[in-house]
């Protein structure tokens, strides 16, 4: 597996490397934004791990600008920033997990492992073709990653889809809050579920607006259930 650490922090960087290369893993390093959009842009690679602040480019730019090239390689950031506000600005760029500083390296790893994992599986179902998850009029297509509700193609970040997605494996069950951090974020999400209710609410835009039945619905002190009304 071949990763990408994006990281101007000399001393961070060479235990980084160390850690990941004593863990299996082929590590290149990119010491600023700009030359790791170069390397991104040249070279194929399994995951990407960035600091949010950088030189040059930062981390929120340049994941902008990787995804803006449709390029869907998994992207962890770090960042001594750990409000809801600053995790959902991470996710929105593009990000698909979110560490936050000061972390222990066996919690990097896990995390990378993780969403190794999660890449592949998603990989494998793409490549069967098994692509249809619906309720009502709403369907989820696995291989192009996108929903379509009615007549109207819904477009959706790579968080979007895995809380989709895992709405829809679950669909007439309530879920906590909980249990959405640990399926969608993955393993010790290091964030209060504050940021679950801020993501159903950017799906509620996307999948009820503008229907009159809507499908995802809060269950008070519970969570979160998807089903028809």
């Amino acid at each position: 597996m071949n990763i990408l650490l994006v990281e101007d922090d000399n001393a961070v960087a060479t235990v980084m490397v160390k850690s990941l290369s004593e863990a299996g893993y082929s590590v290149s390093l990119a010491p600023d934004g700009d030359i790791a959009y170069a390397m991104i842009s040249e070279s194929s690679f399994d995951l990407i791990i960035m600091d949010i602040m950088l030189p040059g480019m930062n981390g929120l730019t340049l994941c902008k600008k990787i995804r803006g090239l449709n390029i869907n390689t998994p992207v962890l950031m770090l960042t001594a920033l750990g409000t809801t506000q600053n995790v959902v600005a991470g996710l929105d760029s593009g990000a698909d997990d979110y560490l936050v500083k000061p972390y222990k390296l066996e919690e990097l790893l896990a995390r990378v492992r993780s969403m190794i994992r999660r890449s592949q599986r998603d990989t494998e179902v793409s490549d069967t073709g098994q692509s249809a998850l619906t309720l009502s009029d709403l369907s989820l297509d696995s291989s192009e990653k996108v929903a379509v509700r009615g007549k109207k193609k819904i477009s959706l970040t790579a968080t979007e889809y895995r809380l989709l997605e895992y709405l829809l494996q679950n669909k007439r069950r309530v879920l906590s809050r909980a249990d959405i951090l640990d399926s969608v974020w993955g393993i010790g999400f290091n964030m209060n579920t504050k940021v679950v209710d801020v993501y159903i609410n950017y799906l509620r835009k996307k999948v009820d607006d503008g229907f009159d039945t809507k499908l995802i619905h809060t269950v008070v002190g519970m969570g979160y259930i998807l089903k028809t009304e």
